[in-house]
């Protein structure tokens, strides 16, 4: 059974931008830490933002800063990120994940990541 579902992928332009969602079910949502992920073809999965449920702390990886935001409405148990500026290399299936983590980062190890969406691709042309 799917707890974690992404939407708002698409194909754009170099520049362009696209809105992600990634709605869960309440039990899931209450872990704290959701995360995006991406995963472009050949390539390892990276972590590419988190945000706190409670404090809403917010990480990113260094090729997003200044071009994506994630935020949340915990009314809608759901997170989102802007991607503004895209890029040929942001292509990929892109994820959504829970944890239960404190600082809510999406780097090293994402063993602790239990529940994972079936992702929506994001495919930017030059």
């Amino acid at each position: 059974q799917v707890q974690l579902v992404e939407s708002g992928g698409g194909s754009v332009q170099a520049g362009g931008s696209l809105r992600l969602s990634c709605t869960s079910s309440t039990y899931i949502y209450r872990r704290n830490c959701m995360g995006w992920f991406r995963q472009a073809p050949g390539k390892e999965r990276e972590g590419v933002a988190g945000i706190h449920r409670v404090d809403y702390s917010k990480y990113y990886t260094d090729s997003v800063k200044g071009r994506f935001t994630i935020s949340r409405d915990n009314a809608k148990n759901t997170v989102y990120l802007q991607m503004n500026s895209l890029k040929p290399e942001d292509t990929g299936m892109y994820y959504c994940a829970a944890a239960t983590r404190y600082p809510c980062t999406v780097v090293g190890s994402t063993e602790d990541f239990g529940y994972w969406g079936q992702g929506t691709q994001v495919t930017v042309s030059s």
